[in-house]
């Protein structure tokens, strides 16, 4: 079999040495089986997550742990270990368990493994074809084998192996769910003592809205959402619609309106005048910039181009985190459209084959790495923190919890910017600054 450590080495012709430049178009992510290690395409994994509360389904598989409740969605969870047949210990009582959630086609299914490593990103052409021996699991079932800093890895098969298993989606069809939202707003609802039908109408919006998309509604909000839920009933009274949100794309075009400008693209200079407006002039040579909720990077990027033009002189350095798997993997290496690019940005990419990317010098600037904002994290002392519409799709105490990260990690003289509905107008100890079009805050 080729050796697969020799992609990337140097290749001798006409007696001169010459460097292979290696094109990473492929990444996956890295966890453990029964002691080996695996890989699954990184396009077909939603997210990770940690969870130990399965509701367990009769007569289903030895390898099916249940369902579970993913932010509303019912969700199959396999144990790959039961269904492999490989060793592995069972998890102590109340014990978390390693989850990568798998989106395939229109199924989205959990799978539990021993542990979780990383994201790593690989040239295609180093991956060979699978043999017996790399593995304890069925050879049909393996897309491929490579070798990466001396660690081999078994590529699994995610489309193959629950495409000939349909223990996920009978058992989904076999459990019958909790009341959904679709559900509860078809039976009468009783109304509390003391509410009135328009708040009775509101609750249910609002719990609507934590089940379809994680949106918390809390003092950091609740003005906003108030506002909303007003314009939200008159608009849907007039055209004769439910003003209960029945699915998830009610939900969306409820909070369509919430999300701070120019998310998901990259700044406009009107727009980052604004935000120069609020910055601090930090002393000494670097400036120390945490922005968790990144998401694809057009914020983070956005961010580095304005602070360069501010501080030309320092050293930029951006801690960008995310818990898309995804997005924050592909973020490093963003190419946009002609027509994405704005005048902020324009001056530091450079024309590709593919489109425009940034220089060296705004990549080297931006750290982006895979992080859950609910764990702790080692990011340092900050002159500023950016976490625009971020904190309202946390639960009460884990927005309290980042508030009080931030006000840790923000330096005496530093800003933290959240979204532009959200406000800190009832929480202590932040002082609002700034000119009324970005929600900035002072500690």
């Amino acid at each position: 079999m080729t050796n697969i450590k020799e992609a990337g080495r140097t290749a001798r012709r006409n007696g001169q040495e010459e460097e292979q430049v290696e094109v990473i178009d492929f990444k996956m992510v890295t966890f453990s089986l029964g002691g080996k290690d695996y890989g699954l395409d990184i396009m077909k994994v939603k997210e990770i997550a940690k969870a130990n509360r399965f509701t367990y389904v009769p007569n289903s598989a030895p390898y099916v742990r249940g369902v579970f409740n993913l932010r509303g969605e019912i969700i199959s969870v396999l144990d790959l270990r039961k269904l492999f047949h490989l060793p592995y210990e069972e998890a102590a009582e109340n014990e978390m368990e390693n989850m990568i959630i798998l989106r395939l086609e229109e199924n989205i299914i959990g799978v539990i493994v021993d542990s979780i490593d990383r994201v790593i990103g690989i040239s295609s052409e180093r991956i060979q074809p699978p043999h017996p021996i790399f593995g304890d699991v069925n050879i049909k079932y393996i897309s491929g084998v490579v070798e990466y800093e001396e660690t081999l890895y078994i590529i699994l098969d995610a489309e193959r192996i629950f495409a000939e298993d349909q223990a996920a989606s009978a058992e989904r069809e076999m459990y019958v769910a909790p009341s959904s939202p679709d559900e509860q707003t078809e039976k009468e609802q009783p109304q509390r003592p003391g509410e009135s039908e328009e708040e009775l109408d509101a609750s249910f919006v609002y719990e609507s809205l934590k089940t379809f998309r994680n949106f918390y509604v809390t003092n950091l909000n609740k003005d906003w959402v108030s506002t909303r839920f007003t314009q939200w009933k008159d608009v849907r009274t007039q055209a004769g619609l439910q003003v209960q949100l029945q699915q998830e794309e009610e939900a969306d075009e409820f909070l369509a309106v919430f999300f701070s400008p120019y998310t998901g693209k990259f700044w406009d200079t009107d727009y980052a005048e604004h935000v120069r407006s609020v910055l601090p002039q930090p002393p000494g040579n670097t400036v120390t910039v945490w922005n968790p909720g990144c998401g694809s990077g057009y914020e983070s990027y956005s961010l580095a181009c304005l602070l360069k033009t501010m501080y030309p002189e320092k050293l930029i350095k951006i801690y960008a985190n995310d818990n898309d798997l995804l997005k924050i993997s592909t973020a490093p290496n963003l190419i946009a459209g002609n027509d994405f690019v704005t005048d902020l940005v324009q001056p530091f990419m450079n024309e590709t084959k593919n489109g425009m990317a940034f220089g060296q010098e705004i990549q080297d600037s931006i750290f982006f790495e895979y992080h859950d904002i609910l764990h702790s994290n080692q990011v340092p002392e900050s002159d500023i923190i950016i976490a625009r519409d971020l904190l309202s799709f946390l639960e009460e105490s884990a927005q309290n919890n980042l508030l009080n990260d931030c006000k840790a990690k923000l330096k005496p003289h530093g800003v933290l910017i959240i979204g532009q509905n959200e406000s800190l107008r009832e929480y202590e100890d932040w002082n609002l600054v700034g000119n009324g079009n970005i929600s900035v805050y002072t500690k």
